[in-house]
């Protein structure tokens, strides 16, 4: 039996070169690829930062579910934004947004600055590790 289980859930972008998570018996971690604001057809939507934000932090949480976790289980999560002084000036929006779909059990983070992502008009990407239950 392979230890690694690739996870491709149907309400999210067909993967292209990844997998959307990855779950590895024994240490039961689920590795959860970058995710932007693209919706069910790869198209990104929102055109602000905080709309980008709710979409692809949605995304990451629909990933995770679908490979068995919860959003309480999130270890680690890396954002990258193309503009990190937007992201500082729309930071309390960003964290409501997060308290609303993940909850007050906040992973380990960083905030890194991008030049541009996979996706030419996404403004921010998140990517993740979780603990399973």
């Amino acid at each position: 039996m392979n230890p690694v289980n690739r996870i491709n859930p149907a309400e999210l972008s067909p993967p292209a070169g990844f997998s959307h998570a990855v779950t590895v018996t024994g240490g039961r971690l689920v590795f959860l690829a970058g995710q932007t604001a693209l919706d069910e057809a790869g198209k990104v939507v929102g055109s602000t930062l905080p709309e980008q934000f709710e979409k692809a932090l949605g995304n990451l949480l629909t990933a995770l579910r679908a490979a068995g976790g919860t959003p309480a289980g999130l270890a680690r999560v890396t954002v990258y934004a193309t503009d990190v002084a937007d992201y500082r000036a729309h930071a309390p929006e960003l964290g409501r947004i997060w308290r609303r779909l993940a909850g007050r059990d906040y992973p380990a983070m960083a905030v890194v600055g991008a030049v541009r992502l996979w996706d030419e008009q996404a403004l921010v990407e998140l990517d993740g590790v979780a603990a399973l239950d």
